[in-house]
């Protein structure tokens, strides 16, 4: 039996295990906001010491989780040696997920098994991948027996803010610096570049009044409708701006948040709103918000007469920089498409995404890495961010064995 038929048949055999561990991981909630996340990592580790694998906890400081948003985060690193040479191979996926919100047939924290299909809140995304990942490496260890080289499990939980108190944190804390990474992903394809992602707060200002003499005040609604306005103009320009990069088309903005007055009978004297701005990995981040700065300030110095006009106030909420392919990254993707193929049956295409990850960070420290893991075609499929996320456990269990043959090739 070839290696590859061995670490296919512990996986098969040990699938009941994956499962039920993947089951264990959604019952435990991780909703970001507001992003109590410590008590998951250390469930994540009890289980894992179960398997024999000693999981660093990695506390980040209290006061800078806070400061950041959120109540409590430890990231988890799990160091597997096997000789002085060779690779040393990372293996990401994030915790934390956004809360379950309404519509659900499933209970989002139950696990519940329907059709082939494993229920609950981050169980695509992408807590499919703790398992994925843990179980490639059991079955490597158990299978193929590697005697160089080296493989960590980064199980961090700092995606949906930014990854800065995640991998970014590990990473800027010297805790960490694998020579390739694979990160949480879907099963079909191989992920080489993605967006990147500026999000910001605009609060417009104006000046309450009684409804019934409305020329006493400023109406900082009417502000914010011409702002959004022009925004939305900009937005429809930029379906001119294309990528190179196959599965990212162009630049888009979306304002997700929207709030203010005080009554129905008042002028409203202030209103809030948060835009999210997707970037291409053509684009330069730094011109990309001058520009939305310049489009805000000249709508807003337009609006008004007398000095009667509004103000705006513009916070930036986060900054994540574009996923570019390093020329570094080709073992790895090499491995996945070639395994993939062999276990779906159909050629895995490397491309990118429009979404944003925390993989970036590891590029931005000199690190290739790609996206790869359980899950189906498309984000939509997989119900990520909507009611009744599900995994199909049979791109669990391949995306295991295709993460397991692609170790023991790189660990040769």
């Amino acid at each position: 039996m070839t290696d590859y038929a061995k670490l296919d048949a512990w996986i098969d055999a040990h699938f009941d295990e994956e499962v039920e561990f993947l089951q264990q991981l959604v019952r435990v909630p991780t909703d970001t906001p507001p992003g109590n996340n410590a008590p998951h990592a250390e469930r994540t580790a009890e289980l894992l010491k179960d398997f024999g694998f000693d999981a660093e906890k990695h506390a980040v400081p209290e006061q800078e989780v806070k400061d950041y948003g959120l109540e409590s985060i430890t990231n988890l690193i799990v160091r597997r040696k096997y000789g002085n040479e060779g690779r040393t191979v990372a293996l990401n996926a994030h915790g934390d997920v956004v809360p379950p919100g309404e519509g659900w047939t499933h209970d989002p924290y139950g696990g519940e098994i329907e059709g082939g299909s494993l229920y609950g809140r981050a169980a695509a995304v992408s807590k499919s991948d703790f398992a994925s990942f843990t179980f490639a490496l059991r079955a490597l260890e158990a299978a193929a027996k590697p005697t160089k080289g080296s493989v960590e499990l980064h199980f961090t939980y700092d995606e949906e803010f930014g990854g800065i108190l995640g991998p970014g944190w590990l990473l800027r804390q010297g805790l960490t610096k694998p020579d390739l990474m694979i990160a949480a992903g879907f099963s079909y394809e191989v992920v080489t570049a993605h967006n990147g992602c500026l999000q910001m707060e605009v609060t417009v200002h104006g000046k309450m009044a009684h409804a019934a003499i409305p020329t006493t005040g400023v109406d900082a609604l009417q502000g914010a409708v011409k702002i959004l306005n022009a925004l939305y103009a900009q937005n429809a320009l930029y379906q001119q701006v294309t990528s190179k990069v196959e599965g990212i088309t162009h630049p888009y903005l979306n304002v997700g948040r929207i709030e203010g007055g005080t009554n129905t009978n008042v002028v409203p004297g202030k209103v809030v709103f948060k835009l999210d701005r997707r970037m291409i990995p053509e684009e330069n981040p730094v011109e990309v918000e001058a520009t939305i700065r310049k489009v805000i300030a000249d709508a807003a110095a337009s609006f008004g007469t007398d000095g009667a006009g509004i103000t705006v106030d513009i916070k930036r909420l986060l900054l994540a920089n574009s996923m570019r392919p390093l020329a570094g990254n080709k073992p790895l993707v090499d491995a996945i498409q070639k395994h993939g193929e062999a276990v779906f049956g159909e050629p895995i295409k490397a491309m990118g995404t429009p979404l944003y990850t925390d993989v970036r960070l590891y590029g931005e420290a000199g690190i290739p890495g790609v996206i790869y893991g359980a899950g189906p075609r498309t984000v939509l499929e997989s119900h990520a961010k909507r009611s009744d996320e599900r995994v199909v456990l049979e791109d669990l269990r391949r995306a295991t064995k295709v993460i397991a043959r692609t170790l023991s090739d790189l660990m040769a």
